[in-house]
């Protein structure tokens, strides 16, 4: 060996590892958990939640395997066809959620500074910011494809050896996704500013998400569980064999699983998986140590700045009726939410999931004109009122509850100004309340057309609507201001934080309460429309009104609690 490769080699042996990268990121998340108040309590409620969440996912897929076996000759090909689509719809979320958080992980990152000055090897920083990249993007489908797999395991009896080949199966299986993805921002960097590129990764990321969930739904999966629909036996085999394809990870991985099951193990699916990760993952440490500078560079690039005043002049106009303060303020929030293009970029797949929502009402398989009929349409029409709120929730939930933590470091500066908390508040309530009840009462109106509900329980209904949306505005923006995340850089994480899932069971809670109460006068009233009992007035002020004050106070305790949460947070940094 020559002195010159012997010096390179001694220096790549004391240049950090991965681990060594890796470490104050895990140090950091422990201390963290260590520190934080009511730890044992987030534990207990998201160990819970999780456990509740894979029991109703291994229920559902051990009904469908179960009926599945059921099904002389064709119950394997049917479990493969479940296991494919559901491989097939995780590695289509892993690719979109790899690129976007690649962004981050490998160019927008603060600890990059330090890491890019450093004596670290192009190749162990990529292996170590692919590592993280894959742990941020990958672990909810990693959680999602535990119960469907203990289910398969369940129903074949399955052992040890199923154990380690679905080990051997997920390991490429999300190593693939993740370099591909990591591979496509580094392109993409190396062409534009990152920042830019950040928004047109969310946008173009939202726009593939949208198409994919409208796709699926609308290829209508669940006529598996109907073959009498299909006019032969020709037709539903041909049914069961799309969309499959040799070359796609996903039939990889439901080829080899379902080979280890059904006993007739097949070495070549596990050979094309763990060969085809291990070649990206060589090409994508190449491509790494080629562009990763230049594109790292770039990343340091702003965005081109655009001229906003016919923007501000049309606010100022729509503005001019309230306080100065409170158009500031309005002004304010509306043009954070425009320049940030992982907010406004959103609506694409919300707008997707609406009419994915109402396409599944239009589809059921419901009829009038018979007296059976009009308590089944209008029973059907006042519990959809539980599932739109559930939407309206969710939607809170993106977009309502990070409201306090988006201020982030510069909640200090409006806290030392002469303004007053409660104005910030309920600016930020109908801020949020608007753009919801524009979602909300089109939603549950439409969805009452389309089930021909009654007039009584389409008021109902849109009244109640109306109350969801003003009571869920105000918790979502209560406890985000109880469980603020003022570190994150990306405001799409805030929801899925301890106290997202907090606001989401309260929210939950709160939507049963409201249905059960109304649940009494509107079901009087139906059997009274058939002949079948009276209607009093007592149902209609126990149950219509018990539900208006559960509403009023679901509004009001947590918007009261979150701006003495603010006051005081802000009265202890003062006395710091």
């Amino acid at each position: 060996m020559t002195p010159t490769l012997a010096a390179t080699a001694a220096v790549r042996r004391l240049e950090p590892g991965v681990s060594w990268l890796l470490g104050p990121k895990i140090r950091a998340r422990v201390n963290r958990a260590r520190t934080e108040r009511a730890g044992l309590l987030k534990i207990v409620v998201l160990g819970g939640v999780a456990l509740a969440f894979w029991a109703l996912v291994f229920a559902v897929i051990l009904r469908m395997l179960l009926y599945f076996r059921g099904t002389q000759g064709i119950g394997d090909l049917l479990a493969g066809k479940l296991l494919g689509i559901a491989l097939l719809t995780f590695l289509s979320i892993l690719l979109l959620s790899n690129v976007i958080a690649s962004l981050s992980t490998f160019f927008l990152s603060r600890d990059l500074e330090l890491l890019t000055a450093a004596p670290v090897g192009a190749v162990r920083l990529y292996l170590a910011r692919l590592v993280e990249t894959i742990i941020n993007s990958s672990w909810m489908v990693a959680l999602m494809v535990v119960p469907i797999l203990v289910a398969y395991g369940t129903v074949y009896g399955a052992g040890l050896g199923y154990v380690i080949a679905s080990v051997l199966v997920l390991i490429p299986f999300l190593v693939l996704p993740a370099v591909v993805g990591t591979g496509v921002t580094l392109l993409l960097v190396n062409l534009f500013p990152a920042r830019r590129t950040r928004d047109l990764l969310a946008l173009a990321g939202l726009l593939a998400a949208g198409v994919i969930v409208a796709l699926f739904r609308f290829l209508q999966p669940e006529r598996l569980m109907r073959p009498e629909e299909f006019r032969d036996l020709v037709d539903f085999m041909a049914v069961l064999r799309t969309p499959t394809s040799v070359w796609l990870p996903s039939q990889w991985a439901s080829d080899a699983l379902m080979s280890t099951l059904t006993g007739s193990f097949d070495v070549l699916p596990f050979l094309l998986l763990g060969s085809t990760a291990a070649a990206a993952l060589v090409g994508g440490s190449i491509l790494h140590e080629r562009w990763y500078r230049a594109g790292y560079t770039r990343a340091q690039e702003g965005a081109e700045r655009r001229d906003g005043r016919g923007r501000s002049q049309a606010l100022e106009i729509a503005l001019r009726p309230f306080r100065p303060a409170t158009r500031q303020l309005v002004a304010k929030e509306i043009r954070l939410f425009l320049r940030d293009a992982t907010q406004w970029s959103q609506l694409v797949l919300l707008g997707v999931l609406v009419v994915v929502y109402v396409y599944n009402i239009k589809v059921l398989p419901l009829y009038s004109g018979e007296q059976l009929s009009f308590l089944l349409v209008n029973a059907i029409s006042f519990l959809n009122l539980g599932l739109a709120g559930f939407v309206v929730a969710a939607i809170a939930a993106r977009f309502v509850f990070p409201a306090m933590s988006l201020e982030g470091r510069m909640l200090w500066l409006l806290r030392s100004s002469p303004l007053d908390v409660r104005s910030l508040f309920w600016v930020k309530y109908w801020v949020g309340t608007v753009p919801l009840l524009l979602v909300a009462l089109p939603l549950i109106v439409v969805t009452n057309l389309i089930l021909q509900a009654s007039p009584f329980v389409t008021a109902v209904s849109t009244i109640t609507m109306v109350g969801f949306t003003f009571a869920l505005t105000g918790l979502a923006l209560g406890f985000g201001a109880l469980f603020p995340n003022f570190d994150t850089e990306n405001a799409a994480e805030i929801p899925t934080s301890f106290g997202g899932l907090m606001f989401m069971i309260a929210a939950v809670t709160y939507l049963a309460t409201v249905v059960a109460l109304e649940a009494w006068p509107v079901t009087l009233f139906l059997q009274g429309r058939i002949g079948d009992g009276g209607f009093g007035t007592a149902p209609v002020i126990m149950g219509l009104g018990g539900a208006a004050l559960l509403t009023a106070l679901v509004m009001w305790l947590p918007l009261r609690a979150g701006v003495r949460r603010v006051e005081q947070a802000g009265s202890s940094a003062a006395s710091a």
